[in-house]
């Protein structure tokens, strides 16, 4: 039967290409996830990352083989990976953003130990996608994401995909398509059950030849159970279902009773997702699809972020952005971020590797490959409703965008297929015409079904510390395209360039290779772009209430605070200046057409000769208070916070949260011009990812608390002159 362990582990890594023979004294001990280089979050050369490398892992099997098969499963690595174990070297595998598996049955040792040993290039290779040309980010190096060992009989499960077909109809139905591996040297009669808990089986028979892969396919007729047995996945109950397929040794005279060679349990759920020419339906209701792009990268530690940071990213694009889609540019991204999307329904755009550049046709063999191997490891993934089959703008190119295309398809014919392309007139090989559009508003669409999939951006990158008319200018960019994608016939909604702000090559981004395009920053952290997306999510999810302002006068031109932009979802706003009520706003619906307008405030009695006052906001819905925010007006530092993400880790090397800190005034705003120098000590078995002491800038910004392996507390203590210090407590189990 089939038995899966963490590889994650007791690894050696040495920054340095060396011999199986070399001594483990030259290495250090680390666990996975990991990155080649822990990195300053800016000002630093993609030259640090891009090296070979050295990993070492000395194992004795968890488990005896039984007759068993044994496969080494990588999540991923950056970016060319040759692995050796016992001696026994594998072909390079050429890729970092899709997973891998190697066959170590033949050279694993089941009474001694093993000694796998991995040589890790991180280089930026011409002959791999995305490489070839420049890139617009960073993919830096490591081995990033999770590792196995996958113990499986001869005969065995590959994949299973789930497609449920007609859920809005009389008739619904599941498809189990089963990928069935025969590994011995003799044809195998199998027989497969596919169920759900509370159905009754559902089974296909084949015979697959030796050293092959068959397909059995079996469905199941939901028509005659209780109506009330299922539950669409929707974006408000993302509901999902584990599935389990078994496989047997088909029944034969001669061998009456069936023997079960392997068990597999999925995940999906039941929902219809479809563009069409008026729009994208889920479940047959028009969504207007409102999202960001999305580069899996982090400060300091690159792509090699754990569960619990991957996880969270969703977390932040629903629940503080009140996005509806997000777009993994610009390669395939986490198991861990895409099941996190699954549960708390958040719909996802899943594109290949690749930026601009198409290479020879190796290279393009490679990105068919990628086709492959993403919409295999993804296919059940409910929240993933169209796969990126484009090398993200590109050139034409007739020949490989017809055989991308008919790949995806072929392999999932459940989903449609879109083309992310920056001009006009391209040719249309996809399902969907997705476009990026940098026009500061929408095309008008030539070609349907349409969606914009890229604006704003480097169009009008902006710093957290930036003057307030530029961070205002960059919030309101984003609002009026939005509520361009919304009154444009034919668009099915707008992704915008991007969630967080990304480290990028020379030639792009600011002086400290950074591309500020993100509504939040480097930390994820909220500009006041961010403040428009939060507020355009329903209050019956969350009351939001920002003001777009620092409330100085000396920030703003000729000392003319107002107009002021306040992005909130409530239905009226209450304005004060100090105890002076300044009158009751509505929505600005003038100037915006959205679901939620800003409000703009005018007409203050802010004037110079007066005292000046603190502004209090008190945001209304049907005349009652539930929101209220309040900007002190003398702007002096006066508290200093320290807030992780969460209060507990496990105690595995490789557990992490986010600590934000940040100096506010006395209300808890940050002040983007308190510039200071943050230093923290630490107690406790844990690791400080970052700088420290840290220079901060625009008042705030993160850290990582990384567990290491000894259960406790850890205690977290940040110091900075004229303030109180700030502690944290993070219980670790």
């Amino acid at each position: 039967m089939r038995s899966v362990h963490g590889f994650n582990q007791d690894w050696l890594f040495t920054p340095q290409q060396v011999a199986g023979s070399a001594s483990d004294s030259v290495f250090e001990r680390v666990t996975l996830p990991h990155t080649n280089k822990i990195l300053p979050y800016h000002n630093f050369d993609d030259a640090e990352y891009q090296f070979i490398s050295t990993y070492r892992k000395r194992f004795h099997l968890p488990e005896a083989l039984n007759g068993r098969k044994l496969f080494l499963d990588f999540d991923g690595a950056l970016t060319a990976t040759t692995v050796t174990l016992n001696g026994h070297t594998f072909e390079e595998h050429k890729g970092g953003f899709t997973p891998f598996s190697l066959d170590i049955t033949s050279y694993v040792l089941e009474n001694a130990e093993n000694v796998l040993h991995i040589s890790l290039d991180s280089r930026e290779r011409h002959d791999i996608p995305p490489f070839g040309f420049t890139v617009d980010y960073m993919v830096f190096g490591g081995i990033y994401r999770d590792v196995s060992l996958r113990y499986v009989a001869p005969v065995h499960i590959q994949n299973v995909h789930v497609r449920t077909h007609g859920v809005l109809t009389d008739m619904p139905e599941i498809e189990f398509v089963v990928s069935v591996k025969n590994d011995t040297d003799h044809p195998q009669g199998v027989a497969i059950s596919a169920q759900m808990a509370y159905w009754k089986d559902e089974f296909a028979t084949a015979t697959i030849e030796p050293h092959s892969i068959g397909t059995l396919t079996a469905w199941s007729d939901l028509s005659q159970l209780p109506k009330n047995l299922y539950q669409l996945w929707t974006l408000d109950h993302p509901k999902l279902y584990d599935f389990t397929v078994s496989l047997f040794e088909e029944a034969t005279a001669t061998s009456p009773n069936e023997v079960l060679y392997d068990r597999m349990t999925v995940r999906s759920g039941f929902r219809e997702a479809r563009f069409g020419d008026d729009g994208f339906y889920l479940n047959g209701e028009r969504v207007k699809l409102r999202g960001l792009n999305r580069h899996q990268n982090y400060p300091y530690i690159g792509a090699a972020a754990p569960a619990r940071l991957q996880r969270k990213d969703a977390d932040i694009l629903k629940d503080e952005l009140g996005c509806n889609i997000v777009r993994t540019s610009h390669y395939p991204q986490s198991s861990h971020f895409l099941d996190r999307c699954d549960e708390i329904g958040l719909l996802v755009f899943e594109e290949i590797p690749g930026w601009q550049h198409i290479g020879d046709e190796a290279w393009q063999n490679l990105a068919m490959g990628n086709v492959q191997s993403m919409i295999e490891r993804d296919w059940n993934h409910p929240s993933i409703i169209i796969w990126g089959v484009r090398i993200n703008e590109s050139w034409d190119n007739h020949d490989l965008y017809v055989k991308t295309n008919a790949l995806a398809r072929q392999l999932d014919p459940t989903r449609q297929t879109g083309g992310v392309r920056f001009f006009l007139g391209s040719e249309f090989l996809e399902d969907v015409y997705t476009l990026n559009d940098f026009s500061n508003g929408i095309l008008e669409p030539e070609i349907t079904p349409h969606l914009v999939t890229e604006f704003n951006g480097h169009m009008f990158p902006t710093k957290s510390w930036d003057n307030e008319a530029r961070r205002l200018e960059h919030a309101t960019r984003h609002a009026h395209v939005q509520g361009r994608a919304i009154g444009t016939g034919g668009v099915s909604g707008a992704i915008g360039w991007c969630a967080f702000d990304y480290n990028t090559h020379i030639e792009f981004g600011a002086g400290d290779r950074i591309c500020y395009h993100g509504v939040m920053d480097i930390f994820r952290l909220p500009k006041f772009a961010a403040y428009f997306y939060e507020s355009q999510q329903s209050p019956s999810r969350r009351v939001v209430l920002r003001a777009a302002t620092n409330w100085s006068l000396g920030d703003v031109n000729e000392g003319m605070i107002e107009p002021i932009t306040i992005f909130s979802n409530c239905e009226e706003l209450d304005v004060y200046v100090g105890d002076v009520k300044q009158g009751t706003f509505k929505p600005d619906t003038t100037r915006y057409n959205l679901p939620y307008p800003p409000f703009t405030l005018t007409g203050l009695d802010v004037l110079l000769a007066h005292p000046y006052a603190d502004l209090h906001l008190v945001g209304k819905i049907n005349g009652e208070a539930v929101a209220e925010q309040r900007i002190a007006s003398e702007k002096l530092p006066r508290e200093l916070h320290l807030l992780p993400d969460d209060n507990e880790l496990v105690a595995d090397g490789a557990d992490m949260t986010r600590l934000v800190f940040k100096v506010s005034d006395v209300y808890g705003n940050a002040l983007p011009y308190a510039i200071s120098v943050v230093s923290f000590s630490v107690e406790g078995d844990v690791e400080l990812i970052g700088q420290n002491p840290f220079a901060l800038v625009g008042g705030q910004a993160a850290l990582y608390v990384k567990a290491k392996h000894t259960k406790g507390t850890a205690t977290i203590t940040a110091h900075v002159q004229g303030l109180a210090p700030a502690s944290t407590t993070l219980t670790l189990r």
